[in-house]
């Protein structure tokens, strides 16, 4: 989290003793010096002393599916995961990077926000990687690439190194404007009745 609220979570963490959780404040204080999703990712990495295999989830993802399938995938593989989903829509399909997959579930091609875009299969904010691809990470912010926008990273390492897809079941809801998020509290509300 940023200055701004590191509070406020810290506050959480004291509220759930029984969780092992750490709460990384960046130290950044407005937009001009944030660090960015990635610069965020590299500094806990290296600021926790990270040396294992790494799940990320961004905190603005809702899902309604079973993810457990998720980690099946990525015991099998043992490359970068990436979870993937179909909007349905070209239109709702330029908000986010666009996949295509080859027959093994592998990236064959990957577009941050096309203006054309050739699916309706999105990238989300859903990734694995397996120990061996922290020093990627490492690599990606040394050579001073985007330091934002997670699939930015993902964009890069595909050509690279195989990485593979895993589609998510059920629903997704990006909860990061004030419209989504009421639109995933109608979902939910509507579920609950």
């Amino acid at each position: 989290t940023n200055e701004k609220f590191a509070g406020h979570f810290e506050d959480w963490r004291a509220t759930q003793p029984h969780r092992a959780c750490t709460v990384v404040n960046d130290g950044t204080t407005s937009n001009e010096d944030r660090l960015g999703a990635i610069g965020d990712l590299h500094l806990v990495i290296e600021q926790q002393g990270i040396d294992e295999d790494l799940l990320v989830i961004a905190g603005d993802n809702l899902f309604t599916g079973d993810l457990s399938g998720f980690g099946a995938r990525c015991r099998e593989t043992q490359t970068p995961v990436l979870g993937a989903y179909d909007v349905g829509s070209l239109e709702e399909a330029t908000k986010y990077g666009v996949v295509a997959v080859n027959d093994a579930g592998q990236i064959s091609s990957f577009e941050e926000k096309p203006a054309q875009p050739q699916s309706t299969l999105i990238g989300i904010a859903l990734y694995y990687y397996p120990r061996a691809a922290l020093a990627e990470i490492r690599r990606y912010i040394a050579e001073g690439n985007n330091p934002d926008q997670p699939g930015r990273l993902i964009q890069w390492l595909y050509p690279q190194q195989p990485v593979h897809t895993w589609t998510v079941p059920g629903d997704w809801l990006d909860i990061g404007s004030k419209e989504t998020l009421e639109a995933a509290d109608a979902l939910f509300r509507r579920t609950d009745a």
